[in-house]
Order: structure tokens, then sequence, then C-alpha cells
């Protein structure tokens, strides 16, 4: 199986959905087909072009969102915006708000890496508007899983989680470095502080992935004003546990039961252990899980995989069109 051509929205606009904030949104495909909505990774990363090919554009109506504050979202987050209105049950009202505003009853729900921890939430919150879920690189944002990505990993990468490790203060290093670089970037009022530690975070996001195949620097990385939002962010949300209850989604999953879920997951992914989407397939009755010999950023089989479970949803004519209920 191959990715499907780049194709272009047929509509993208923003959506007001409070606090001042405007969400960026884009349909691309079959207005008439059944929709999907991409619930992205980082947080803050945003959705590109890319996100568009795996799905059939005769058959879905492929709806992207970027989340509050990154990517075409406005105001983006710089290096001194405010987050106070950028939380976990912000995001789920969002994507409440946009669902009722395209008129869509219910929605195949996609998520990858820490969009797979919000699609969950999401179908735990809103049972009623998901026909099925893919979640790719599996997270559940567990305080666990975020000590093991930021503390515990370092032990593979030692030389390169001593450099992450002293990117805080001295008095800090010793403790939890998400909570310190919580209070760099978003506790410090001095916009070099902050800069200086989105760079330090982001070289230990790309060192964490280096040691799989074909691996190569990320570009994302070299642009200031991606470091700035995508560090504050995963900052904010990761030393807040997601604004979620401690093993919140994993003793929810049994609710979801009824609904469809495929999980692809790396089974050499060094910053997202195969225990986490093992632990939810088998606390969710209707999940179907794929652990393939990759590692977070994905590869040949994890490709070949997704581009299965999209075409297996197609073939069951999944659809959601219609006045939207509430």
């Amino acid at each position: 199986m191959e990715y499907f051509p780049p194709i272009e929205p047929y509509d993208h606009g923003l959506l007001e959905v409070g606090d001042g904030q405007e969400v960026y949104f884009e349909q691309s495909g079959n207005p008439e087909g059944a929709p999907v909505v991409m619930l992205h990774g980082g947080p803050g990363s945003g959705c590109s072009p890319g996100y568009r090919r795996p799905w059939d554009p005769a058959v879905y109506r492929i709806v992207c969102v970027d989340q509050r504050g990154c990517g075409r979202s406005r105001p983006r987050v710089e290096a001194m915006t405010d987050l106070s209105a950028n939380t976990t049950p912000h995001l789920l009202g969002d994507i409440e708000r946009l669902r009722a505003h395209l008129g869509i009853e219910r929605w195949l729900v996609w998520g990858g890496s820490w969009g797979s921890t919000l699609a969950l939430a999401y179908a735990e919150a809103h049972l009623e508007r998901v026909t099925g879920m893919i979640l790719i690189s599996v997270t559940m944002t567990r305080p666990g899983d975020v000590h093991w990505l930021y503390h515990e990993v370092g032990r593979y990468l030692p030389e390169a989680w001593d450099r992450f490790r002293s990117g805080v203060p001295e008095a800090s290093r010793d403790g939890d470095l998400v909570a310190a670089y919580d209070r760099l970037l978003n506790g410090s009022f001095d916009p070099g502080v902050r800069e200086a530690a989105a760079l330090a975070w982001c070289e230990w996001e790309d060192a964490v992935q280096s040691l799989e195949p074909g691996w190569a620097p990320s570009p994302r990385y070299a642009d200031p004003a991606f470091r700035i939002t995508f560090a504050r962010l995963c900052a904010h949300y990761f030393s807040h546990a997601a604004w979620l209850r401690d093993g919140q989604l994993l003793e929810e999953a049994h609710r979801l039961a009824g609904i469809p879920g495929i999980l692809i997951h790396g089974q050499f992914d060094l910053g997202g252990p195969a225990d986490v989407p093992w632990l939810l397939a088998r606390a969710w009755p209707d999940a179907e899980l794929h652990l393939v010999a990759t590692g977070h950023s994905g590869g040949e089989e994890m490709t070949e995989r997704y581009l299965e479970a999209t075409h297996r949803f197609a073939q069951l004519g999944l659809r959601g069109r219609g006045a939207a209920a509430g």
C-alpha cells in the first residue's frame, strides 16, 4: 500500500473557541465522506499536509485541527504568551465545538503520540461521538510515562541526558526535571531564559529518537519559533500530567467497549515503552494492537499497518454526517 497523492483542502478557517483563542481547521477529501478528525502530537506540533495522505480522499472527509496556540491557530504560543487557557479540558472543548460547527454527528478519531492521549480523553468523555479510533505511537501521559521519557531514558543516552539535566539550575538537577523546565519555560519572566530552555528541551526530544534507523535531526527544531511553542506547551502539559488523574485513561478504557480501535506502536520506541499500548489493549475490549519492529517515528511496517487501518475503516462504511446533536 502507498500513500494517496497530495491534496489541498476544500475548506479551512479559524474557529473562535473562547478565551481569546482561534483554532485553525481544514477539511479535505470528500465533503460527503466518513468524517475523521486528526489529533496531532506534541503538544504543540500542529498538523502538516502529510496528515491528509493516508486517507482515501474519495471515501473520507478529513478534518485536521491545530490545537490551541500552535500551528496556524491564534494566538500562537510565543516566549511570553499566557498559557492559563491552554489545558486538556480546553482542548477537549475545542474538539467538540469544531464537531458541532462542521455539522458532524460522529467521527473516526486519529491520534498520534500526544494526540493519542488527547484522542483517548476525548473518546472517554464523548463516547457517543466516536465511530472508531486509530492510535499511533500510543501514549497515556501518566506521571510514570513522563518520568520515563525525561529521566529513565537517560540511562540509554547518558551524554545527551547530562546536557538536558544541565539545562536547569544546579539545585534542581536531582529533582523533577520536567517541573524544573516548566519553571524556566513558563515561570521565568526572562525571554532569554525561556529560549535557552526551549533549545535544551528540543535537543533532548531529538536525542530520544536518535537511535532509530535512518534518524536525522528534525529540521523543525532549527526554527526558534517552533522550539519555543513546542517546548513551552510540552513542559506545561507534562508537568501537570495533562490534567488527568493518574491512570485515568487506562481505568476508564473499558467504557470504550463497542468502539473499534486499532493501536499501532513501535516495539523499539525508546521514549514510549510497548507496555503502554499493551495495557490499553487489554483494558479496551474492542482494541486491536499491532506492535511493529520500529521506533517512535515509524517506518515501513508502521506505515503499512496505518494504511491497512484506514482501508479497513473505509470498508466499514462509517458515517457521521448530518446535523450535530447538542
